[in-house]
């Protein structure tokens, strides 16, 4: 079992940036798919990030791509989201989660374990 711990959430005005990271315990985090996600109050959770078991590859939905980037440092057991140029249509609760295989995953359901969530706010 892996527990994730987010944080690096906040407050920042529109066209700012912040980083966000997950921790990772219990297990090597270069054993899993990663992903990050969103959820908005009143949206479904949404798919922002996903870097493959390998570490070589990384996929986006367009909403994000070219502002967010996903990234993993092994020796911390961590990753990492950076986000820039945010706009108020970022703001949710950013989860990170692992899923168990070596392919592409993008729907919440093929992964196992998720964070507690860190809240990411822009303001306009």
């Amino acid at each position: 079992q892996v527990q994730l711990v987010e944080s690096g959430g906040g407050l920042v005005q529109a066209g700012g940036s912040l980083r966000l990271s997950c921790a990772a315990s219990g297990r090597t985090l270069s054993s899993y798919a990663m992903g990050w996600f969103r959820q908005a109050p009143g949206k479904e959770r949404e798919f922002v990030a996903h870097m493959t078991r390998s570490g070589s590859n990384t996929y986006y939905p367009d909403s994000v791509k070219g502002r967010f980037t996903i990234s993993r440092i092994n020796s911390k057991n961590t990753v990492y989201l950076q986000m820039n140029s945010l706009k108020p249509e970022d703001t949710a609760v950013y989860y990170c989660a692992t899923a168990v295989g070596s392919g592409y995953y993008s729907r919440p359901a093929e992964y196992s374990y998720w964070g507690q969530g860190t809240q990411v706010t822009v303001s306009s």
